[in-house]
């Protein structure tokens, strides 16, 4: 059963060798498909296992799968689908020059899967850097003035990032010499009271999380995000978006449970709190004077990661469980969400927010489900954000934070705000347009059963009998206590 770890990778690994090398149309098509399907299966069968029989390991110990990696897998996995499908492209359009799209895709998708796989800090670090070349090339794969300069903005940004990263996993290695059993596992690293210098601990910490949290979109680290989401192809935004982000976060909070073993849970919590509270607040500020749809999307991103951020930054059981549901309930709203504005945008000529009007009557069967994506995104019942963010607030007043929180709701409501008064000009305004009708695709009549089970699982997540135990299996292996 351990060598479950190993088929996401090789399976992505294989597909991605076998489209470049023989470019067959159905590959141009459904390679993404067939590789995210793999690792949502994969992230399953893999949570099962460690809810039952306790974690998983393989390739020596170098793979390793805990409640939350196998959480985070099937996350990869479950976006990945959405997104692939969600996008499928028609057989008109999958000509031979798109297999260098499902190429990188598919190597996408095995990068960060191998992240949040990887027991070691430096291979997690390597595989998160990978994801950096991928998209790079996909945010730039429509060759536009705009979407290369994107693409160039988000190499060198993300780059430094990363490369601050490496900075603080170079130092907790170097803490750990002292005590005479040098190792990265993540494992070792918190499960065990090594004989390691805080000093270098808390500068090794804030780096790494500084670094880390660039690749996560969180304010004042953020600003390629925008800029690269708006210009990718529509469901590369939506894996960006959805589940890069998130996979970036998880690095943060391997590195957070390191450092409560060794600092306690105060020095990474306001780091935590200070970076959600300053996105949600860049967000808020932004939101509002957007002018294009896909840009407004990805501050909506940066909302939401600082979300998560909050709530880590909190801490205890409830507020972690609540952060664990948020991504995975996030991933696939956001998906989903840039999905149908790809198409919605394709369907009308522009992303332009002006423009786009009395969607409603003009596209009814692209509107409806992108309406319903964007009630979910703001958090409205009986989407389960709505019931993260109570569950955030509640966590957090019983935590002794009531300046934080009311400060929080507020950020919360001027984001909603801002998403539904621009929403509900694209949908419901007047258009001076007169054409009527959905996009001419047949694709779009298959890959809507992704969106609405995506949109669906939304729902019905958090009732799903036996979720709460891995949420709570997930809070107590993070270990971050108030």
């Amino acid at each position: 059963m351990d060598n479950l770890l190993l088929i996401p990778l090789a399976a992505c690994l294989l597909l991605a060798g076998a489209t470049a090398t023989f470019r067959a149309p159905w590959l141009n098509r459904f390679a993404g498909i067939i590789a995210s399907g793999g690792v949502l299966v994969c992230g399953v069968s893999a949570l099962v296992s460690v809810m039952a029989h306790g974690p998983l390991s393989a390739a020596g110990g170098g793979l390793r799968a805990d409640a939350l990696s196998a959480f985070m897998l099937t996350v990869v996995g479950s976006v990945g689908l959405n997104s692939t499908w969600g996008g499928l492209v028609s057989k008109q359009d999958a000509h031979r020059g798109t297999w260098v799209y499902q190429t990188l895709v598919t190597l996408f998708l095995g990068t960060m899967s191998l992240a949040v796989l990887a027991d070691n800090l430096g291979v997690m670090w390597v595989a998160i850097e990978a994801t950096t070349v991928t998209t790079a090339f996909l945010v730039g794969y429509q060759s536009t003035r705009r979407s290369l300069e994107a693409a160039w903005k988000y190499v060198v940004i993300g780059s430094v990032g990363v490369a601050i990263a490496f900075l603080g996993i170079v130092l907790i290695y170097a803490a750990t010499l002292s005590s005479g059993t040098p190792t990265l596992s993540w494992v070792s690293l918190h499960s065990s009271n090594l004989a390691v210098d805080p000093a270098v601990i808390k500068v090794a910490v804030a780096l790494a999380i500084l670094g880390f949290a660039t690749k996560a979109g969180l304010a004042p680290m953020h600003s390629w995000l925008p800029d690269a989401h708006s210009q990718s192809p529509a469901p590369v935004s939506g894996l960006m978006s959805g589940v890069l982000l998130s996979v970036a976060f998880y690095a943060i909070l391997r590195v957070q449970a390191i450092a409560g073993s060794v600092l306690g849970a105060g020095f990474v919590r306001w780091l935590l709190i200070g970076g959600g509270i300053l996105s949600m607040l860049v967000s808020a500020a932004l939101i509002w004077a957007q002018k294009d749809l896909k840009r407004m999307l990805a501050y909506s991103s940066i909302e939401h990661m600082g979300i998560v951020a909050v709530a880590a930054g909190i801490g205890g059981r409830l507020a972690i469980a609540a952060a664990m549901l948020h991504v995975l309930v996030h991933g696939l709203a956001k998906s989903s969400a840039f999905v149908l504005a790809g198409r919605i945008t394709t369907a009308e000529g522009t992303t332009e927010i002006g423009a786009l009007r009395s969607l409603l009557e003009r596209r009814p069967g692209l509107t409806n489900p992108f309406l319903a994506a964007m009630v979910a995104l703001v958090g409205l019942p009986p989407f389960a954000l709505f019931f993260t963010e109570v569950a955030i607030v509640f966590a957090g007043f019983r935590s002794g934070l009531p300046m934080v929180m009311i400060a929080f709701a507020f950020l919360i409501l001027i984001n909603f705000v801002g998403l539904v008064r621009h929403s509900t000009l694209m949908v419901f305004g007047k258009s001076e347009r007169s054409n009527v009708g959905n996009i001419v695709d047949s694709s779009w009549h298959g890959s809507r059963i992704s969106i609405i089970a995506a949109l669906s699982a939304s729902i019905v997540v958090p009732f799903l009998m036996g979720f709460g135990h891995v949420l709570a299996r997930i809070s107590d292996l993070l270990a971050v206590s108030r």
